[in-house]
Formats: C-alpha cells, structure tokens, sequence
C-alpha cells in the first residue's frame, strides 16, 4: 500500500463514516492525483479553475471533482461541464452565473453557499443575513440549473480549539436554521468544515464533508 493510501485509510478510520473525505489535491501534480485515484479514491478537491480542468481532462471521468477555493464568475464556464459540486458560493451574481452555465451544459450543479465564520480577514463569505437575502429572493426561484444542497465555512487559523468549535458550531446552527426554506432548487443536506488540523472538531459539530490535503499527501 502507498503512503498516500495508507494516509488516507487512517483518516478515514478516524472519521468512522460521519462524513465524507474530500483530497485537497490543489498543486499536486498529475501522477500524485493517479496514484490517489489507484488507491480507489474518487472525491477531490481543487481551489483554481484552470488547474483542475487540466487535472479532469488527464484524469479519469469518475472522479468527484469539488471547487474548494475563491471562484471568478468568469472561470465558472471551463468547469460547468463536469464539476460535482461547487462549496464556494459567495455571491448571488456568482450563482446566477453557474446556473446560466449549467443550463447550457444540460446539468442541474449543486451549490454550497460559503459563509464567513472566522474571525479573520482573510477569508471570503458571506455573512448570515446576505445569505439569507439570497434564500429570499424572487430571483432565486427562477434558478433550475443549480441546487444550494448546504453551506461552508472555514474557520480561524488557530490553536484555540474552543475557539475554533464555536466558530463550526455557529455554522452548524445556521444550516439547521436554513432547513426550513422550502424551495424547489434547495435541499439543505450538507456541511463542508473542516481540513487537516481541525477536520475531527468539525465531524463532532456537524460536518459531513471535510477537505484533507496535507494530512494526506504531506506539508506542501
């Protein structure tokens, strides 16, 4: 067995199927992404557009390929055709604009919204009530190419592990919260929190999708 199946074997035993492992594979190359997908792996997840189109055209056709990172409505045409589901909505214009494409790729593209739950700047998302603007809106009705299917978040980079569970636990209570919009084009049934070092604290307050790259394929 490879280091990275053997990587990837022990985190699952640690996640003990309370959610599912994403592979951050942003900047590996190719033969690392294969060897991955060898070990029988199929989620992964990439944070730039064009690297991860290149990366589904050289790879094979059933991999789940997750848009992680900050998205340019401009970008979203090249991955329409394939992407699984996009965790990095933070804009309703950005939404409009996977819809628009998904409609023309014949596709319905699931949908997280990222909200912004870290107490740093450096981080995108929206705050609770732009999101809830979103779910509001007229406008968002019309939308059936896309589906909001659950939220993100990513929490401060620290040692403050309380810190850091209440920042999931606040996400956690919106998602419950948004449960009850009722719409054709939402079907609130997923979180995405939580990567290599906080990835258990966020399976423990709710998540059902972590994103693990350096817990798996080692420090970039």
């Amino acid at each position: 067995m490879s280091a990275i199946a053997e990587n990837i074997a022990g985190i699952e035993e640690q996640v003990n199927g309370r959610a599912r492992l994403i592979a951050v594979t942003k900047t590996k190359p190719i033969e690392v992404l294969q060897e991955t997908y060898d070990s029988g792996f199929r989620r992964f997840g990439e944070n730039k557009v064009q690297e991860m189109t290149a990366k589904y055209e050289a790879l094979p056709k059933d991999i789940e390929w997750h848009m992680i990172g900050h998205l340019q409505s401009n970008k979203v045409k090249y991955m329409a055709p394939y992407v699984t589901l996009v965790h990095s909505v933070d804009q309703f214009k950005l939404l409009k604009e996977i819809n628009k494409e998904a409609k023309k790729n014949d596709r319905v593209i699931k949908c997280l919204l990222q909200i912004f739950i870290a107490e740093e700047d450096t981080k995108f998302g929206l705050s609770e009530t732009e999101a809830r603007e979103i779910m509001e809106s007229p406008e968002l009705d019309v939308l059936q190419n896309i589906e909001i299917v659950g939220l993100m978040g990513m929490a401060s980079n620290s040692d403050d592990q309380a810190q850091i569970r209440q920042e999931f636990r606040t996400l956690k209570n919106l998602f419950e919260s948004f449960k009850g919009y009722q719409k054709a084009n939402v079907r609130m049934q997923e979180i995405s929190m939580g990567m290599s070092g906080d990835f258990l604290i966020a399976i423990e307050e709710g998540s059902t999708l972590v994103r693990v790259g350096s817990a798996i394929f080692g420090a970039r």
